[in-house]
């Protein structure tokens, strides 16, 4: 069915990119009509855009007045697509701004809308751009990308607006989700992880030693928590497999609290039948004490040590790995001190081998960085052990950026599967 779709176009020079989109929707039978910022005329000329679309574009808050084109355009769409979306426009966005028609449109409209942030890296990690983002994604507002590539000049890293194919298939799956969500599309667009059942894991395990004494590690659950509440704010169905917390719970979530490693795997063998994706985002202890004393262990009065007896926890990570699990993308953490980046990813690859991880997320953690911490910095590597992307920010930013990787992995999963039946 042919939508009416309108496609803003902020002033970044990803805007050339955005013909590439229009065409796109043109081409599959749809009504798009182009609304630009007069900073996106100044990489994109009027006329580019009124060939490639078909349709007048128009631009001036001022004109078509007895038409109130400033509400109409937006009142018509059925879908709305912003690409590239600037730190400026993202930022207007955020805020409800209309000083300009793009602006206009968008408020007036009820239908989905979609962005493709373009900028260089810094600005897309700066504090401020992630709050606008993640204010809109709380809104219901789809982000595709950015992706990591080259930038202008010589700068490279993420902030690259995704390809124009990308973003028109997510694009339109909004609407399809919408649809088949209400066929009367008055529903509020349901996500792209809608229907989709996902399992995380956070926290840091405790192992007793007495009543009063434990064995743990510094992880506060501030990552894990965040994928939960960016999972669950795209859509999905989270079941949350919380370890000795210590940030409040998130919203709308099943959460199934642990505190043992032996905990957490029974926990987690309880909720994995019939998950999408797993996320095992908690830190684990590797050994537990061999013996736990009922009553509290008392100082020795001499001058002698303590000597506790460990054994090895079981690997959760590699028997999910191991175990047939087709149908659920397994997603593992590894959090390593190394401080050379090449053997930090050495020791990621070799890790998501190890475990049979369908991805791998790898960040440097230390006395002051990765636990507890606000922001984090990681590399996710894909299974063929190349680096699928790179996202540093807060965790929201970091947890929605490792989400944007599960919904393209689970999108080609589904073209895969599609294609043999």
């Amino acid at each position: 069915m042919p939508l009416n779709i309108v496609v803003g176009i902020t002033g970044g020079i990803a805007a050339y990119k955005a013909v590439g989109v229009v065409r796109a929707l043109v081409l599959a039978g749809h009504d798009v009509h182009v609304v630009p910022t007069e900073g996106a005329l100044r990489f994109v000329g009027k006329p580019t855009l009124e060939a490639i679309s078909r349709n007048p574009v128009h631009t001036d808050l001022y004109e078509g007045v007895a038409e109130v084109r400033h509400v109409a355009i937006g009142q018509a769409a059925d879908l709305i697509v912003i690409a590239p979306a600037t730190a400026n426009a993202i930022a207007k966005l955020a805020a409800g701004l209309a000083d300009d028609l793009l602006g206009n449109t968008v408020l007036a409209s009820e239908a989905p809308i979609v962005i493709a942030p373009a900028m260089h890296t810094e600005m897309w990690a700066n504090a401020a751009t992630q709050a606008n983002v993640a204010t809109l994604r709380a809104r219901g507002v789809t982000v595709v990308g950015p992706a990591v590539g080259q930038l202008t000049g010589a700068d490279s890293g993420p902030g690259r607006m995704e390809e124009p194919e990308a973003i028109v298939a997510a694009a339109l799956a909004v609407v399809d989700a919408r649809v088949a969500g209400d066929p009367g599309r008055d529903a509020p667009a349901t996500g792209d992880l809608a229907g989709r059942r996902v399992v995380v894991t956070a926290g840091g395990t405790r192992e007793p030693l007495d009543p009063v004494r434990f064995l743990g590690n510094r992880s506060s659950g501030k990552q894990g928590i965040a994928l939960a509440e960016a999972a669950r704010a795209r859509g999905a169905e989270v079941t949350l497999i919380a370890a000795n917390l210590e940030v409040a719970d998130p919203a709308g979530c099943d959460i199934r609290r642990v505190s043992t490693a032996l905990e957490l795997r029974d926990a987690l063998r309880a909720a994995v039948a019939g998950a999408d994706v797993v996320v095992m985002a908690a830190a684990v202890a590797d050994y537990r004490p061999a013996a736990v004393s009922e009553s509290k262990i008392k100082k020795d009065q001499s001058d002698a040590g303590l000597t506790l007896e460990l054994v090895r926890n079981p690997d959760i990570l590699a028997e999910l790995g191991a175990a047939p699990h087709d149908g659920t993308l397994l997603v593992g953490f590894a959090a390593e001190t190394e401080s050379d980046a090449d053997r930090l990813l050495e020791l990621g690859r070799a890790k998501r081998r190890a475990k049979r991880a369908d991805l791998l997320v790898v960040n440097r953690v230390g006395w002051h960085a990765g636990f507890a911490a606000d922001d984090n910095d990681v590399v996710v590597i894909g299974r063929d052990d190349r680096i699928v992307t790179e996202v540093r920010g807060t965790k929201s930013s970091v947890a929605h950026g490792i989400m944007d990787v599960v919904v393209s992995e689970l999108g080609t999963a589904a073209d895969g599967a599609a294609s043999t039946r």
